[in-house]
């Protein structure tokens, strides 16, 4: 479902981390979700990605397993210089485009 408290809840209830992703509903396009998950009290964090935000919570979950897994590390860091040279490759072709 789309209970902007369970994140909060399961924090609560364990020690290791956990991700909140607010959900974009029929209600305030998910602002009363990211207020909900946001504002835990203190010593009972929840991490907080954006309205809609699984794929940067999925990234994140990466980046949290990546600090102690070397193999995981690597890999990411594969990942993420791989993006990186995508994004220029696309700023060159536009800049390309725009000089005709």
């Amino acid at each position: 479902g789309m209970a902007a408290a369970l994140p909060g809840v399961v924090a609560s209830l364990t020690l290791k981390p956990v991700i909140g992703v607010p959900l974009s509903g029929a209600k305030l396009d998910g602002m009363d979700a990211l207020f909900s998950i946001v504002q835990m009290p203190s010593g009972i964090p929840v991490a907080t990605v954006a309205i809609d935000g699984t794929k940067n919570a999925a990234f994140l979950a990466v980046e949290i397993g990546a600090v102690s897994d070397k193999a995981l590390f690597e890999k990411y860091k594969a990942y993420r210089e791989k993006a990186a040279e995508e994004i220029y490759a696309k700023d060159a072709k536009l800049q390309a485009e725009l000089e005709k």
